[in-house]
């Protein structure tokens, strides 16, 4: 007597259903995903505009001679000495205000 031994059947994999909150979660996610990259575009076409609107040539007074340079330079670099100041002011106030150990 001969037993047949047959092939397992495979179960067709069942996809667990994704819950509502979850569902929501991940499209809020990709909503704020593009509200940013719309944002960052804009800002973009603001900064070209800059760009272009200030492209003429202005006479700095420092404190001990004089220059001349284009505006859109002088507003680049004044936002990023901005910007690098404020980073490290914000690391100076956490590095003060942490939690002592």
């Amino acid at each position: 007597m001969q037993i047949e031994s047959h092939p397992l059947q495979e179960l067709p994999a069942i996809e667990p259903v994704e819950s509502r909150s979850k569902r929501l979660r991940r499209h809020g996610h990709r909503t704020g995903l593009y509200a940013t990259a719309f944002g960052l575009v804009g800002m973009l076409v603001v900064l070209i505009a800059l760009v272009i609107a200030n492209t003429r040539q202005v006479k700095l007074s420092w404190v001990v001679s004089t220059g001349h340079a284009s505006l859109v330079w002088i507003i680049l670099a004044a936002a990023v000495l901005g910007w690098l100041l404020g980073i490290t002011t914000s690391v100076v106030f956490r590095y003060r205000t942490r939690r002592p150990r």
